[in-house]
């Protein structure tokens, strides 16, 4: 009797296991892989970022992904999006991140969530928020308490949400994996023990939030156990984890690279990414993740850098847009059956290594039950032909074939059979009614000022709430100040990024910095009057530092000196005069980019609209065209500033800052670096903006733009994106 009630109990506790593992699962590794229920997994994965597209974009990006073989979404989670202000978080539209994941999983894929909750990303400050930078005693990415309080709030608010929604893979939910800090190592380098320090900290911090899943660190040789160690970059097939029993993943491989204002646009031939991951998976690789899949639009003032370009296309498989990038994508997909094909020899067996010829290798994967090979050639410039299992195969330069069965071979990285295709912008409206209004300059006596003694910091003040912020003060000049009539030198050093100086309320000129270098001065003589003159200086920020140590004692705004030269009297130093400061622009305050905004001023048009003068608003409306393509405006005839569409941002626009650099032919063969196959050159460095359809209404769309530096509106023309032929 006791027996057979054993038995009976047993039985149910058999159909009860057989249940919780129907809706959850164990995720682990060794040496060779990431373990899902006990199997070993060639995974491949594609990062797209929620808050760079829309959420009507997310079901079709996904879906792409999926039908390209990829296993996996990675993406960051943006801490400046979801906590703009200290304690009050944000998760709708598109910082919506649990609807994101239940897409994901809808999709039948996994994700991989990288929390950071540093991003780096080109994002607007590596993604954390600006109040951050203020609490006291703050030192970001150190063995500091404030930051690390700060940080493990924010990184346990996530992990419990997504407990709460039960979206970790041990829940049955998509979350195979998780991040904590991101491409730290370099930094720890440079700040020695307490970059060491926080290392730790951070995986027992991690780890300690059990999640059941592992937890990564990318670029991070010293990552404590059970932390898994990650690759970034072009290329990876060397890296090795810090323990044998960790499976060789890469966190990042760049399919392109991010374009920055005033720089050419660069690409990566996907012959060359092919070859990347077939070599990595030869070596033993068993994870590869493309930054980016799609890496979609920096909407609004999220970009980084600073001089992030407001596109954040990455030459990615899908573009900016959301159109399969072809032959890019068809080429991956083929690569990634070929892997999949292999994948039992790969997950069951260490490879052999023999050579081939002087540049040539075979890398054969063989178990009691599967094999599959890897024919590699290394040369840069000769195809050759090699003997394999007494079968002959041609390998072209710089490539390597993949065979499942260890006989035929099924894919080349070099041969590409994917259909090619060519974007075009086919416009469909050009013919708007444009309105404008001139941008008043402040004056010291208006209500919203502030007066200091000397120059501030331009974050300090603004809260980075706007690009702009307005240095006011008064010069007086004697008639016996002046040298011989002659205009006296003005001379502005500022930490950028960008500066427009006035003098008695006419433009006097305007200097920027760059990708390289975000610091500019400005010197140039300038028209003064006996008496009272008043100088106005509007700086500019293009987007917060977003890499760097200890970036958060990084400067914006004008930090002086500013001095006057050929004065009688010799140089004078206006810098610690008292100065007038105003926070962003009349037309931000009066929230001109809507609707209920934009009837607040008077607009003027027809022959009196104003064109090719900086500080200037246009408006106008138009309907939305037919069909289902994605939208862009072409913006090349403007020089500089913010467009909005039914008042949401789609970013900053320069078309004005034209590329530099060298563009040239494009050989897919050799290594590959950011500087290799640029394209556009003499151009501008972005010319068109993604109009997201969801933000377009079938009719009376306001479009409104702000420009800096002057343009013509009336060159200004709606595109559709289409995939070409």
């Amino acid at each position: 009797m006791m027996y057979k009630e054993n038995m009976l109990m047993f039985m149910l506790w058999l159909l009860f296991s057989s249940w919780v593992f129907s809706v959850s699962a164990t995720v682990s590794y060794d040496s060779k892989a990431i373990t899902i229920n006990g199997r070993r997994r060639i995974l491949l994965s594609g990062s797209i970022h929620y808050p760079r597209s829309t959420p009507e974009m997310w079901p079709d990006l996904i879906a792409k992904a999926k039908e390209g073989g990829l296993d996996v979404i990675q993406t960051y989670v943006f801490w400046n999006g979801h906590e703009p202000s200290r304690g009050k978080y944000y998760f709708q539209d598109r910082y919506d991140l649990v609807r994101f994941v239940k897409l994901v999983q809808q999709a039948g894929l996994y994700v991989n969530l990288r929390i950071g909750p540093y991003v780096c990303a080109e994002w607007n400050y590596g993604g954390f928020p600006v109040w951050l930078k203020y609490v006291p005693g703050i030192a970001f990415r150190t063995d500091n308490g404030p930051f690390k309080a700060a940080m493990q709030t924010f990184t346990t608010k996530i992990v419990n949400m997504m407990k709460a929604e039960r979206l970790f893979q041990t829940q049955g939910g998509p979350i195979i994996m998780s991040q904590i800090e991101n491409e730290f190592g370099p930094v720890e380098w440079e700040i020695g023990a307490p970059g060491k320090a926080y290392t730790k900290w951070a995986a027992q911090m991690a780890v300690g939030l059990n999640t059941g899943v592992p937890w990564i660190m990318c670029k991070q040789d010293d990552a404590p156990d059970p932390v898994i160690n990650t690759c970034n970059g072009f290329y990876c097939e060397n890296f090795t984890p810090n323990a044998k029993y960790k499976p060789k993943m890469w966190t990042e491989n760049w399919t392109g690279w991010f374009t920055g204002f005033g720089s050419a646009v660069p690409t990566r031939p996907v012959e060359d990414i092919a070859f990347s991951v077939a070599r990595f998976i030869q070596n033993g690789g068993s994870f590869v993740n493309y930054y980016m899949y799609h890496g979609g639009t920096n909407f609004g003032r999220t970009a980084g850098g600073p001089f992030i370009a407001t596109s954040y296309d990455y030459d990615a498989p899908l573009d900016e847009y959301g159109l399969k990038r072809e032959p890019k994508w068809g080429h991956l997909r083929d690569l990634h059956k070929a892997i999949k094909s292999s994948e039992p020899a790969l997950v069951s067996a260490n490879p052999t290594v023999t050579s081939l010829g002087r540049n040539q290798e075979a890398h054969v994967f063989r178990s009691r039950s599967a094999c599959a090979a890897f024919l590699a050639n290394y040369d840069t410039k000769y195809s050759v032909k090699v003997t394999f299992g007494k079968v002959q195969y041609d390998l072209p330069r710089w490539s390597i074939s993949i065979l499942p069965d260890c006989k035929t071979a099924v894919f080349n990285t070099a041969r590409v059979g994917a259909p090619r295709s060519q974007p075009a912008m086919v416009p469909v409206n050009s013919a708007f009614s444009w309105q404008s209004y001139n941008e008043e300059s402040p004056t010291a006596d208006d209500r919203d000022t502030f007066v200091h003694d000397g120059l501030w910091e331009q974050v300090y003040l603004t809260g980075d709430a706007s690009d702009y912020l307005w240095y006011m003060t008064d010069v007086k000049i004697d008639p016996n100040d002046l040298k011989n009539g002659q205009d006296p030198l003005l001379t502005i050093w500022s930490a950028g990024h960008a500066l427009h100086v006035f003098i008695n309320g006419q433009l006097s000129g305007t200097a920027y910095g760059g990708l390289d270098n975000p610091k500019l001065t400005f010197s140039k003589n300038v028209k003064l009057r006996a008496g009272i003159n008043k100088i106005s200086l509007l700086s500019v920020t293009v987007g917060l530092q977003n890499v760097g140590t200890h970036f958060e004692t990084w400067n914006a705004g004008v930090l002086g000196p500013v001095t006057l030269k050929g004065l009688n009297e010799g140089t004078r130093d206006i810098s610690k005069q008292k100065w007038s400061y105003k926070i962003g622009l009349k037309g931000e305050g009066l929230n001109l980019h809507t609707v209920s905004g934009s009837s607040s001023v008077e607009w003027v048009q027809g022959a009196q609209l104003v064109k090719k003068q900086p500080m200037t608003w246009y408006k106008t409306t138009f309907n939305a065209p037919g069909g289902n393509e994605p939208l862009a405006l072409d913006m090349s005839s403007m020089g500089k500033g913010e467009v909005w569409i039914n008042g949401q941002s789609i970013g900053r626009h320069w078309p004005g800052y034209i590329a530099s650099g060298g563009c040239g032919a494009c050989d897919y063969a050799g290594t590959y670096t950011d500087t290799k196959c640029r394209t556009g050159c003499g151009q501008p460095s972005q010319r068109w903006y993604h109009v997201p359809r969801s933000w377009v209404k079938p009719s009376g769309n306001l479009l409104v733009v702000f420009e800096e530096w002057g343009g013509d509106p009336s060159r200004i023309a709606l595109v559709k994106r289409t995939a070409g032929a």
